[in-house]
């Protein structure tokens, strides 16, 4: 069955979600065919939770976290991505709408004695509660989804502490993966029709349970460092109880099709004409710098070549501004006349990426074309394959191998048995990630180069992680606040002159709900860059990485 045949039954639930909590949590769910909730099939609203859970991921990492962690940069409408200019528009109500499908889906597997389906509803509970307390901090989750309890405690739920949260979580995933533990032809119940991430296989459930568990102990290490350490050895002491990710091919992904736009690749051209959304992501110079130095072959995977490079010759006649052969040749005083400096163009012949940060990116490099959206010849473009609606590159990445691998590299570099060396990992890790992108081939040439090879610490780690977190960059951010890499600068023109570190609480919230999420940012910290946002910035620090000394 296609995404959007599995879509149709579970999409009118969905719409039935508002853009408040406090209506999140009131509005009951409602069969999407029509039917009493008590015989719905929970299969037709699961489809819709796992197709929605995975858009929101790979949204999330592909769009302005991708700009945070200086993957990409927007030449066009860029506020937001580059600069970060949320202006507190960050709202919770599509995880939460998520997460009231995916408890009714629950309770329905509760009622029909069908464990598998309880199973993978801990496990989507667990990754979509982490991510709101990854991004917000303390936020309603004991008491959340309890709204048509018309109770005052379900209709303005207080907000969790962070740790409880994380702690929650991580006991959910462990019900998960017991409940995820038998074989597939042991469970009465299937969820093939509607599982667009493994097609109905418990095992790689039961594994996606137990990575997601190594994920969020690995982002207590800070905070908890013997309770995570703890953790991670159980899981990796006992594999056969504690299956985890260790291959490619069991990657939480969800592809898409060619259907409509809703199921298909954002900023795809099938369903934008124009290309508008296409051509206003370009990638961003951190990236296309780091790759370039370590001759990184995923670069030509994920970007174009620039199509016409710049060539500054000052031994060309004056006021020399022409093409030939393919390449933009220019006079230094054609750069003068415009106000630029050399150190202010590149000349690079392969790639080029967009500065973070910067004024007037949409005429970067000298563009001819001053538009937004430009159409800039003189820097380069997200592969032609991130036009398409679909193709085998084009998934939503919800946890892989490569991320499970650099987990246990950090986790050996810090001393905790894993069963391996962190060097092991680290290879076994950027060797995922080539083999995910099509270049297994490829890895270890790449790993046998000297900035590459195995350094022995957190640092080359963590930066390796962040390339490889490409079009998944808010696992990137997480560890960036938890470790301080890789070490990021914001941009000129960025509203502050440091990277973000959270979400700010919305506005809806702050007026439905007000006295929870009050108290909710009195527990985050100020810093000299939450400026006139007072508690409620998105640099006022989380618990999580309170008293850290990170990233900045």
């Amino acid at each position: 069955m296609s995404i959007k045949n599995k879509l149709i039954f579970g999409w009118a639930l969905l719409l039935l979600c508002t853009f408040s909590c406090k209506e999140d949590l009131i509005e009951m769910n409602i069969n999407p065919n029509g039917a009493s909730p008590e015989s719905a099939n929970p299969n037709l609203v699961l489809s819709t939770v796992l197709t929605e859970a995975g858009k929101t991921v790979l949204n999330l990492g592909y769009q302005d976290i991708a700009g945070v962690m200086q993957h990409t940069q927007k030449d066009g409408w860029s506020g937001s991505h580059n600069s970060y200019d949320w202006n507190r528009s960050n709202s919770w109500s599509g995880y939460y709408a998520i997460l009231r499908n995916n408890q009714f889906v629950y309770e329905r597997a509760i009622a029909l004695d069908q464990e598998l389906h309880q199973g993978v509803t801990l496990v989507i509970r667990g990754m979509m509660f982490g991510l709101i307390t990854d991004l917000w901090g303390d936020a309603p989750y004991s008491a959340a989804l309890k709204g048509a309890e018309g109770t005052p405690e379900g209709t303005f739920p207080e907000f969790d502490m962070q740790e409880d949260i994380y702690r929650g979580i991580l006991d959910e995933l462990e019900m998960a993966n017991q409940l995820l533990s038998k074989p597939q032809s042991a469970y009465n119940s299937s969820i093939e029709s509607a599982d667009v991430y493994f097609n109905g296989d418990p095992a790689k459930w039961q594994k996606m349970a137990n990575s997601l568990r190594l994920r969020f102990y690995m982002r207590l290490s800070e905070k908890l460092p013997d309770f995570a350490k703890q953790g991670i050895e159980g899981i990796l002491a006992d594999p056969g109880t504690n299956p985890i990710i260790t291959d490619p091919g069991d990657d939480a992904a969800m592809s898409f099709n060619t259907e409509s736009s809703a199921s298909s690749w954002p900023n795809n051209t099938k369903f934008d004409v124009d290309a508008s959304n296409y051509r206003r992501l370009k990638m961003c110079e951190t990236l296309v710098e780091a790759m370039r130095a370590k001759n990184d072959p995923r670069l030509g995977v994920w970007a174009n070549p620039v199509e016409i490079p710049l060539v500054v010759d000052a031994g060309l006649p004056a006021g020399t501004d022409a093409i030939q052969d393919g390449k933009r040749y220019l006079s230094p005083d054609v750069l003068e006349a415009r106000n630029v400096a050399l150190e202010d163009i590149s000349q690079n012949q392969d790639y080029v990426g967009i500065p973070p940060g910067i004024a007037g990116a949409q005429v970067y490099n000298l563009s001819p074309d001053a538009n937004q959206a430009a159409f800039n010849p003189h820097v380069s473009w997200l592969n032609d394959r991130y036009r398409e609606p679909n193709g085998p590159l084009l998934k939503a990445r919800l946890i892989s191998a490569t991320e499970v691998n650099f987990i246990l590299a950090e986790a050996a570099l810090k001393g905790w048995a894993v069963g391996g060396t962190a060097e092991d990992y680290y290879n076994k890790a950027i060797q995922s990630s080539f083999a995910t992108w099509g270049i297994a081939d490829q890895a270890d040439a790449y790993l046998q180069q000297e900035n590459v090879m195995f350094d022995g610490t957190v640092k080359q780690i963590i930066e390796q992680k962040w390339i490889a977190s490409w079009t998944a960059a808010a696992e990137a951010w997480f560890d960036y606040r938890r470790t301080g890499y890789p070490e990021l600068e914001a941009g000129p023109y960025t509203i502050r002159a440091a990277i973000p570190v959270r979400f700010y609480y919305m506005t809806d919230e702050r007026n439905l709900n007000g006295a929870n999420t009050e108290e909710a940012i009195s527990r985050l910290e100020t810093t000299n860059f939450s400026e006139v946002d007072g508690g409620n910035s998105a640099w006022s620090k989380p618990w999580i990485i309170q008293g850290t000394g990170k990233p900045w």
